[in-house]
């Protein structure tokens, strides 16, 4: 990695931790960590459950989120500011402003998915008062939610090179949506017929499936995950992101600034 990109990318660090919307957006959902321990309050002799399965959503839901609201504007602030042109006035290739961009932003979600993490553990340790071995499996479900954010910071960074922040939000969380239903969308390709069933083939295997990627169930009720599963979803997410970051790229590189 060249250190123009580690310029840029810590500057994007940087930047995105200033943001109001991120802490607003973190703060929120550590309360809703915390309601998952008055919610475990009034539930009988299901307490870990409840406070698993409402604080691993929330940091899944307000990371992705926080990715594509800040992954939007990462590429329309720099233009509106005019920062860009001083940055590729130096000998700073387009490709390196994207790549530089997305590991800033990544950076960034996976510091506040660490501190989110921690509001999670600290409702499950009030609730349980000990961690358990099950209590493992949260570390993966939580690694398996930064991969979905890798995802979609490829997504967001990918619109944001040819679009309105506007349009990118709409088609980054349309595709979060759908992703997170890719499963379901398999199935109803596999039972229509004809053009219907070549398109919803289509789209179910170019959306993301971020319904893989989703453990909190299975880790709430302390089953085990395979070995396989974990290899897959690292090598398909960084394909997908890498894909992804790569049409940024090409987009960006031919795109008429001026």
């Amino acid at each position: 990695m060249s250190a123009r990109i580690v310029h840029i990318a810590s500057n994007t660090f940087r930047e995105a931790v200033r943001d109001r919307v991120l802490y607003n957006l973190i703060g929120f959902a550590l309360l809703l960590s915390g309601t998952a321990i008055l919610v475990g309050q009034i539930s009988i002799d299901i307490e870990r459950l409840v406070v698993i399965n409402l604080g691993l959503t929330a940091v899944s839901l307000f990371g992705a989120v926080i990715a594509i609201f800040i992954g939007i504007g990462l590429v329309s602030k720099e233009i509106e500011k005019r920062t860009l042109y001083t940055v590729l006035s130096r000998p700073v290739r387009r490709w390196e402003f994207i790549v530089g961009k997305f590991f800033g932003l990544a950076g960034t979600l996976v510091v506040n998915t660490f501190f989110m993490a921690i509001g999670v553990f600290a409702a499950l340790l009030y609730v349980s008062h000990k961690f358990s071995a099950p209590d493992k499996l949260i570390v993966i479900a939580l690694y398996f939610i930064v991969l979905e954010f890798l995802i979609i910071c490829a997504l967001a960074l990918l619109f944001s090179s040819f679009s309105t922040p506007l349009l990118s939000a709409v088609f980054s969380f349309s595709l979060f949506v759908i992703g997170s239903f890719a499963d379901d969308l398999r199935n109803f390709a596999g039972m229509a017929h004809g053009l219907t069933r070549w398109l919803a083939t289509a789209a179910a295997y170019l959306v993301p499936n971020f319904s893989a990627f989703n453990v909190i169930s299975a880790v709430a009720h302390e089953q085990p995950l395979p070995i396989h599963l974990i290899l897959q979803n690292t090598l398909y997410a960084l394909f997908y992101a890498a894909m992804a970051l790569s049409g940024a790229v090409l987009i960006f590189e031919r795109r008429n600034l001026k």
